[in-house]
């Protein structure tokens, strides 16, 4: 019985690396299916804010976990990997190499190394933290998280309301530190061989392309998917309409900025983000960090990796 486990590819890094262009060209070069890991791109009618490579951009290299659910219904890294493992089983019983791709951390952490298990919600106590983040504000609670738990208040932004009560909600119910708990958890559950690639440049030259990518999108109709969404009935206080993005046009659509600023505070808010992204990835000391110059070299480190399981390309 072949025990082994199954080999993936994942090409991971900040936005607007050029991480889907790669994939798709590593995916025809060795036969390979895109697995998406962008917390985002899930969403159905999300597609200019999320930099959704569009059908006919991509090669006839089948793509998954795009266009899943509706900006109304629930997703989150549990789902991601619920519906990521057979999807992975599928491919490798069709004799394909798996390239995982995407810049969401968390979901890629999670599929890799299993889910943390932390006590269910408590909705009273839940109700009980948010009321006292409304009277205080969330950085008087960040600082009850720091004396409760040290690591985990310095790995949470103090104004990050929701991160701050559900890590205060696990420390009242299990009675023990959230950080302790992921110490012990450790994300050891590992069913994949991996091969983890993320890119990176410059600083000048990402923000350079962030900016860009930023007035592109509203050029081609950012503001216009936006409207559509709220026409359908999708209210900009979801989570998914309160990423970045559709949170700025909105703003823009409701008159509280004009398109000059609208702009401009998006390519400030996606900067930030890809920051915030590479921090999350340095983290990490299997990652193979990919400069531009070095893209042609990953071809036959990924050749190596895969060995004899390397496949035929698909048709192009």
């Amino acid at each position: 019985m072949n025990d082994r486990k199954q080999k993936l590819i994942v090409i991971t890094g900040p936005t607007a690396t050029g991480k889907s262009g790669l994939a798709i060209e590593l995916a025809l070069e060795l036969g390979g299916e895109i697995l998406s890991a962008d917390s985002m791109q899930v969403y159905k009618g999300m597609d200019i804010g999320t930099a959704k490579t569009p059908f006919d951009e991509r090669k006839g290299v089948p793509h998954h976990l795009l266009d899943v659910v509706d900006p109304d219904e629930e997703f989150n890294a549990s789902i991601f990997r619920s519906l990521s493992l057979p999807l992975l089983a599928e491919i490798q019983s069709r004799g394909n190499v798996g390239l995982v791709v995407g810049g969401t951390g968390l979901y890629i952490k999670v599929l890799l190394g299993g889910l943390l298990y932390c006590p269910s919600p408590d909705p009273d106590l839940k109700s009980e933290l948010k009321s006292l983040c409304d009277q205080e504000g969330s950085q008087f609670l960040h600082g009850q998280l720091q004396m409760l738990d040290p690591e985990s208040a310095e790995k949470i932004h103090p104004n990050d309301s929701i991160r701050i009560i559900r890590a205060l909600e696990i420390i009242q119910s299990a009675n023990d530190r959230l950080s302790s708990i992921r110490r012990q958890h450790a994300f050891k559950d590992k069913p994949f061989d991996v091969m983890k690639i993320c890119l990176n440049m410059k600083r000048e030259d990402l923000y350079d392309r962030i900016n860009k990518r930023c007035l592109h999108m509203v050029e081609n109709g950012l503001v216009e998917e936006v409207e559509g969404l709220l026409e359908k009935g999708y209210a900009s206080h979801l989570r998914p309409m309160q990423s970045i993005g559709y949170r700025h046009v909105s703003h823009f659509l409701e008159g509280t900025w004009d398109l000059e600023k609208t702009i401009s505070q998006l390519k400030v808010d996606t900067r930030r983000y890809a920051k915030r992204q590479l921090t999350w990835f340095r983290a990490d000391p299997e990652m193979i960090w990919l400069g531009p110059e070095a893209q042609i070299e990953v071809h036959d480190k990924i050749r190596a990796f895969l060995g004899e399981e390397q496949k035929i390309p698909l048709e192009q």
